[in-house]
């Protein structure tokens, strides 16, 4: 069974990056522009992982992760950061609020692959 990974970031790079890497690996991609388009696309589509960045408009990662972790029917999907963030205290921000794991961009097509695989339910 293919893994469906929800990516929600604001750089149109990063999305294409993500969805080459992670379709190649054998995934279905979906993906949002920020916090607030990802919450509608969870309203009808219930990935294996959300994969989300920090910094974004309208809801960023961190409002994201508590709204995801507030809701018992999405509250036990994996939640991976992918940010260019790197600060121990952000890191323990998204950790309070319910995030799995933490990847810092630059990435490598290797090692986010092996993330995503790690945390799959």
């Amino acid at each position: 069974m293919k893994l469906t990974v929800l990516t929600i970031d604001d750089s149109e790079l990063v999305q294409d990056l993500l969805r080459i890497v992670l379709t190649e690996a054998g995934m279905e991609v979906v993906q949002a522009e920020d916090g607030k388009r990802g919450l509608e696309i969870l309203s009808y589509c219930k990935p294996d992982i959300i994969m989300t960045d920090i910094n974004m408009p309208r809801m960023d990662g961190y409002g994201l992760i508590e709204a995801v972790r507030a809701d018992p029917l999405l509250n036990h999907i994996p939640i991976l950061i992918l940010t260019t963030e790197s600060a121990d205290s952000k890191k323990e921000l998204a950790r309070k609020a319910g995030a799995t794991g933490w990847i810092t961009k630059p990435f490598s097509r290797r090692s986010l692959v092996a993330a995503v695989q790690r945390v799959a339910v």
